[in-house]
Parts: structure tokens; C-alpha cells; sequence
């Protein structure tokens, strides 16, 4: 079995695969994560989204493939979440802390107060044929809850173009797994689960399916409550979602540490929850007695 192993978007990646690595992997690897960084990331001055943050109201803003395919997402998921997840909170996350400019003193109730009067998904306007964004005025977006599920996804696909179509990939906790291990098992991986608490492990088998767990025990509370504009006061600790899609794996464990056990059964999401007990969902326990 072939491993690599390196450091980009901010974390670490790691790929397993059947089979021997072709020449440039690496390479190709890493340029694709520095096309995503290029486009998506809210710590680089002169990226697409730091370019859409910083335009004048009124402003569209034509969105490379990429980011095209992010921001279809991360609307789709605002809509059917009731806005449970919501990617224009940016401006109260760099508030927070949790943005590219280092915080020295807590932000004050106006600032945030402002912050949350700016953001809204409703408020942008998307021409997916021209795939045009509009930025209504003073509106941040932060992808930080979408785009690491879209770069693994790239990822595999990427190791799937370069004929490894049986892979492991996983940035920064979010993983997908593609065809089979050598042994022809799936690639069985453990769900994450926050420290000091006390839980069983639970396995799961990825063949093509992919889990991203959101969790504030890593960098503190940064779920950011759309209803308030600030970081969710509640007892969920992490919620982890099993899906086809990373990216989408993603956004939806995000919405569901702000909605709950309801919105998973609702999307028919499988999803395990951890707080004072673990909660699994109707259709991830299904899928744990298959």
C-alpha cells in the first residue's frame, strides 16, 4: 500500500492507496492544494474569497470552477438547513479570533452586533450560470465549514486521474474513502470523538463514502450561531456525518451541531452526536446493523 503524507490549507493530509504512486504525485498533490488556498482561503490576502469579502456593494464577482462548486453547496445546505448552516458569518468568526488577524481584546456588542446585521445568506445573490456572486455590502464569507470537504474530495478525484482509484484520503480528520483496500475490504476508519469523554469506538466502513466530524474541543468555541451571530452556546460537543460527498459531509456536520438530531433525520443524514450521551441517527444506525 502506497502513503503520503504532507501539510497544506492550514493541516495536515495524508493518502493511502493501492498500488504504486506514479511519478508527481506529490507534485500534482500539492499544486492542487495550492489552486484551493488560491481561491478559497480566508488567510490569504489576494484569494478569490478575500477579493469577494473586500468588494464594494453592488459588486459581482466571477468565481473560478472551484469556488463556483463551493458556494452552489454551501446555498443549497443554508437553504434546506434553514440557515442552520450559513457561510456568511465571517465577519463575527475574524471577530472571535477565529479569522486571519490575530484578536487582542473581546469584540464589543456593537461590533458584533454589526457583524450579524452584515451577514445573511439570503442576502447574496448567485448566477450559477455565469457563476457570478454578489456582494450586497459589508458581507465576509467563510468557507472554513465546507471547503476541507472539498478539498478531499478533489483530492480523491485527483488520485483517481492519476489511476488510483482505490484510495484514502484524509485532511485535517475529514476523510473519504474510494474503492477498496488491497485486501478488497472497505477502508474502516474509527469516527472521531472528542477528548475525555468516555465512548465506545465506533467503526464504520468508507467505499466510496466520506465522514467529517465538527467539534469545538479543538479550537474552542468557534460555531458560530447564526440566529445570534456568535459562538453556539449548547451541549453538543461533536457531531460527525457519513456521506458520498466530503464537502458535503462537511457542511452538513456544521448545520447539525447548530439544529440537532431533528435536521439529521429530517435529510436522512447519518449522523452520530456527542454530548452528555451519544446520539446516533435513524439512518446511521441502520447503516452500522447492515
Amino acid at each position: 500500500m502506497g502513503v503520503l503524507r504532507g501539510a497544506a490549507i492550514g493541516t495536515s493530509w495524508q493518502v493511502r492507496f493501492a498500488g504504486s504512486a506514479p511519478a508527481g504525485l506529490r507534485d500534482a498533490i500539492e499544486r492542487r492544494f495550492a489552486a484551493i488556498v488560491a481561491e478559497m482561503s480566508q488567510w490569504e490576502p489576494s484569494s478569490v474569497l478575500s477579493r469577494f469579502n473586500r468588494a464594494s456593494a453592488g459588486a459581482w464577482v466571477t468565481l473560478p470552477p472551484d469556488f463556483a462548486t463551493v458556494i452552489a453547496a454551501a446555498l443549497d445546505v443554508a437553504a434546506r438547513s434553514d440557515g442552520a448552516f450559513d457561510p456568511t458569518h465571517g465577519r463575527a468568526a475574524a471577530l472571535l479570533g477565529f479569522g486571519a488577524e490575530a484578536v487582542t481584546a473581546p469584540p464589543s456588542e456593537a461590533a458584533l452586533g454589526e457583524a450579524r446585521a452584515a451577514a445573511g445568506w439570503q442576502r447574496l445573490e448567485w448566477d450559477s450560470g455565469a457563476r457570478r456572486l454578489r456582494q450586497p455590502g459589508g458581507l465576509w464569507l467563510d468557507l472554513s465549514g465546507i471547503a476541507k470537504g472539498f478539498a478531499v474530495d478533489a483530492i480523491a478525484d485527483l488520485l483517481r486521474d492519476h489511476g488510483l482509484p482505490d484510495a484514502l484520503v484524509e485532511v485535517g480528520g475529514e476523510l473519504a474513502g474510494r474503492g477498496l483496500r488491497p485486501d478488497r475490504q472497505p477502508w474502516w476508519v474509527d469516527l472521531e470523538s472528542p477528548p475525555g469523554v468516555d465512548l465506545a469506538p465506533l467503526r464504520v466502513g468508507l467505499h466510496d463514502l466520506a465522514v467529517a466530524t465538527s467539534g469545538d474541543y479543538v479550537r474552542g468555541a468557534h460555531t458560530i450561531d447564526p440566529a445570534t451571530g456568535r459562538p453556539l452556546a449548547r451541549g453538543t460537543v461533536s457531531v460527525s456525518v457519513i456521506h458520498a460527498s466530503a464537502m458535503l459531509a462537511d457542511a452538513w456536520a456544521t448545520a447539525l451541531t447548530v439544529a440537532g438530531p431533528p435536521l439529521a433525520e429530517r435529510e436522512s443524514l447519518a449522523a452520530r452526536f456527542v454530548g452528555a450521551n451519544e446520539t446516533l441517527s435513524p439512518q446511521l444506525s441502520a447503516m452500522i446493523a447492515d
